[in-house]
């Protein structure tokens, strides 16, 4: 599959995902608290290159790929995610629409544990603030009531490319890792076509 495909392919399973997500929170009433970024900080958060072509393409498409990839380069041993700006007007990401799998998921998706049980998965303070609604939430996930697979989505993307989607890195590692590629695609085709 060529890199453009890739990056409409993933772009596909991510607008599936918005719409499940939406119908989700419509029915559960579950939500991000205003103003609360706390997962965004998370130093540990781990990504796949994958889902992190959509930007790198944006990136390239609108010339600030050379330059992110700098900023990339300089920010190298920070851990918290590059694109987190807590005074952005929707979220805490600067590039809200290309946010990664991992960003997409947590708070409004669910996995499956041993017991076949489905689990929200989202934070401490949706489930201790929105306590009511989040116990709502998975008595009727449990019923029938349709929510995200995260499993689900993960096996969408490792169909796209097994390999990109299987090798997780820091999150800011695997936005520079799917940067490095799409500006590689475009260097190579365009010394062969020009």
């Amino acid at each position: 599959m060529s890199l453009i495909k890739k990056v409409r392919a993933v772009e596909s399973v991510f607008k599936s995902l918005e719409k499940e997500i939406h119908g989700f929170q419509k029915s559960t009433n579950l939500k991000c608290i205003p103003g609360c970024h706390h997962c965004c900080t998370n130093s540990k958060i781990e990504a796949t290159p994958l889902e992190f072509l959509p930007l790198a393409f944006h990136l390239h498409k609108t010339h600030q790929a050379d330059i992110f990839l700098e900023k990339l380069n300089e920010y190298n041993n920070q851990k918290v995610c590059l694109l987190f700006n807590p005074f952005n007007s929707v979220g805490a990401c600067s590039f809200y629409p290309y946010r990664g799998l991992i960003c997409r998921l947590f708070g409004f998706s669910a996995m499956i544990d041993k017991q076949d049980t489905k689990r929200i998965i989202t934070c401490k303070l949706i489930k201790s603030q929105q306590q009511e609604g989040f116990l709502k939430a998975e008595r009727l996930i449990n019923s029938g009531l349709g929510v995200p697979l995260s499993g689900k989505y993960y096996m969408k993307l490792y169909a796209i490319d097994l390999k990109l989607s299987s090798n997780y890195y820091p999150i800011n590692q695997a936005i520079q890792k799917a940067l490095e590629m799409v500006l590689f695609h475009f260097s190579y085709t365009n010394r062969r076509v020009g």
